[in-house]
């Protein structure tokens, strides 16, 4: 989701020190909404398989695209730099702010599922933390509504987090 303002990917060419541990700003819808879809399809396949293990993949990603967009996310990557690029589609960019915020969400709610999957081995607790992370990157990616991003829109408007943080949100609507 970041090298260039158009297409906004990043890879390992990027991974300067400097660089590493940023977000991109902005960042491309369409590829934000794909990768949405592959959390979507990895916590469906974790839940309806028990593939247990794969909520350390899902976290992983998430912490990855937390810390660094998607230069360390395996997921991220094949989106940005494959399948983004295939599609033809233009790049629809929109703030980084409030998807890096989203981003943090998910990386809860999937931390949440492994402890609970692994730390107090109650997968049933878990699958219904991976049921709730699916629904809202269901959200995002079939009607681009970022639940994420709302409650980034909520926490500016009620002074939580400073209008500076990213002037272009203003206009986010709850």
């Amino acid at each position: 989701m970041m090298s260039t303002k158009t297409d906004n990917t990043a890879g390992a060419a990027d991974a300067t020190p400097n660089r590493l541990f940023t977000f991109p700003d902005p960042v491309n819808e369409v590829s934000a909404r794909l990768v949405a879809a592959g959390v979507v399809a990895m916590a469906t396949a974790s839940v309806a398989l028990d593939l247990r293990w794969l909520i350390v993949v899902i976290t992983y990603g998430f912490l990855a695209r937390v810390l660094t967009g998607p230069r360390l996310s395996p997921l991220g990557l094949l989106v940005t730099k494959v399948i983004t690029p295939r599609l033809g589609m233009a790049p629809r960019l929109i703030p980084g702010p409030p998807k890096r915020f989203a981003q943090a969400v998910g990386l809860v709610f999937s931390a949440t599922a492994l402890v609970l999957a692994f730390g107090f081995g109650r997968w049933d607790a878990a699958q219904i933390v991976l049921g709730l992370l699916a629904a809202a990157a269901f959200l995002e990616a079939a009607f681009a509504l970022c639940l994420g991003c709302k409650v980034f829109a909520l926490l500016m408007r009620i002074g939580v987090i400073p209008s500076d943080v990213c002037e272009r949100c203003n206009n986010i609507r709850l």
